[in-house]
C-alpha cells in the first residue's frame, strides 16, 4: 500500500454539504470523490474537466441594458413586506434542513 499523506482545505459549509449529498445520492463520501478527483487530474495530466474563459466578452452598454432590462422586468412585481421576505429565508432554510 502505498504511503498515506492527510490533505486538508477550507470550503464553504453550504458548498461542502450540497456536494456531500450528491455523492452520498451516487454511493460515495466526499473523500472517495475527492480521490477520484486526484485521480482523474493525474490520468489527464490537468483538470479533469474544460477550464476556459468565455469567448465573448459582454460590452458596457450591453451590461447597462441587462440592468435595464431585469429593473424592468422587476418592477411588475408586487412590494414584499419585511415578514414576508423573512418568512421566504425561513421556508427556504426548513427545506434545506429537511434534505439533509
Amino acid at each position: 500500500m502505498a504511503e498515506q499523506v492527510l490533505n486538508q482545505f477550507r470550503s464553504d459549509k453550504a458548498l461542502r454539504e450540497d456536494c456531500v449529498a450528491i455523492y452520498e445520492a451516487l454511493g460515495m463520501d466526499l473523500n472517495t470523490a475527492l480521490r477520484m478527483f486526484m485521480e482523474r487530474t493525474r490520468m489527464v495530466r490537468g483538470l479533469p474537466f474544460p477550464a476556459v474563459l468565455p469567448e465573448t466578452r459582454m460590452t458596457r452598454a450591453e451590461a447597462q441594458r441587462a440592468i435595464d432590462d431585469m429593473r424592468a422586468e422587476a418592477s411588475d412585481l408586487s412590494e414584499m413586506t419585511l415578514d414576508e421576505i423573512n418568512a421566504e429565508i425561513n421556508a427556504a432554510r426548513a427545506e434545506r434542513k429537511a434534505r439533509l
